[in-house]
């Protein structure tokens, strides 16, 4: 089993810290720990989410900032699991995926029914999301940290990034035509970090879940999935390397770029020309 020094989640909650820190007391790190009694350095490396703080380390830093006993309770049991190999969070938590693909080196994605959110557009999300249980403040909430996640392919450093989309998300109308021909368009655009799952790869990748691989500058990497119930994520050695295997073999299946192009093309050529046509909806 891969040493696990830091996880996503651990980042998350470190940084959560180091914003209770910022807004409740004012103080630099280093005040912070000199306040506290500790090195510098610990600070850090708990903010971090490099190194674990004890639980009395929990109850010193918590109380500086203000916190009571019960915030200070509800937090440790989020923080208890925060370095396991696994871990699995609620389907709300948006911070611990936007973290680590804010940090991200690299970012290779697979899906079967969506588009993969880094890559869609406003209308298409928004129908996405409103075509389950989520209520009109979900939906909202829910719209905007997908729109400001899609911020770092516009960065200097943006990640490497590489999205395979099955086939059948490009069948599954979402929202309207016009939706779905603006959808595809944005997809043309980015056909150079993008492949196309084909039907004809067969019904072995249409059972395969949704998932993500993140590789990082100094961390360890990443494997992630999600339902509509848990967010998983995996930094165990064994889940990446079965990760880095199953995406070998979905390369070996989806179309190179100028024939994800053209797929593309004829899609958007189709719809156009069946414009005048119903279309049922399929989600």
């Amino acid at each position: 089993m891969t040493a696990i020094t830091s996880t996503a989640y651990s980042r998350d909650l470190g940084d959560e810290l180091r914003r209770l820190r910022e807004k409740f007391t004012g103080l630099t790190g280093h005040a912070f720990a000199e306040q506290l009694g500790w090195d510098p350095s610990k600070v850090s490396n708990i903010e971090k989410g490099k190194a674990r703080a004890s639980e009395i380390d929990l109850v010193q830093y918590l109380l500086t900032c203000g916190r009571d006993t019960g915030y200070f309770e509800a937090f440790r049991d989020r923080y208890r699991y925060a370095f396991d190999p696994y871990v699995v969070t609620v389907p709300d938590n948006l911070r611990t995926l936007a973290l680590a693909e804010a940090q991200a080196k690299k970012i290779t994605t697979f899906d079967v029914l969506s588009v993969p959110g880094l890559v869609q557009i406003p209308e298409y999300a928004e129908a996405l999301l409103a075509s389950g249980r989520n209520t009109p403040e979900e939906v909202e909430k829910y719209l905007r940290w997908r729109m400001e996640r899609q911020a770092i392919l516009k960065r200097p450093n943006r990640p490497d990034c590489r999205f395979y989309v099955h086939e059948l998300a490009l069948q599954l109308q979402v929202g309207d035509e016009r939706i779905m021909e603006e959808q595809y368009l944005r997809l043309l655009f980015n056909t150079h970090i993008l492949r196309i799952v084909p039907m004809s790869a067969g019904q072995a990748v249409i059972r395969m879940s949704a998932r993500m691989l993140f590789s990082f500058e100094k961390l360890v990497p990443m494997a992630y999935s999600e339902t509509d119930l848990a967010r998983v994520f995996a930094h165990d050695g064994a889940a990446i390397a079965d990760c880095r295997e199953f995406f070998k073999w979905l390369d070996a299946l989806a179309l190179d770029e100028g024939q994800s192009r053209s797929v593309l093309a004829s899609y958007v050529s189709n719809l156009r020309k069946d414009s005048d046509e119903p279309r049922p909806e399929l989600a």
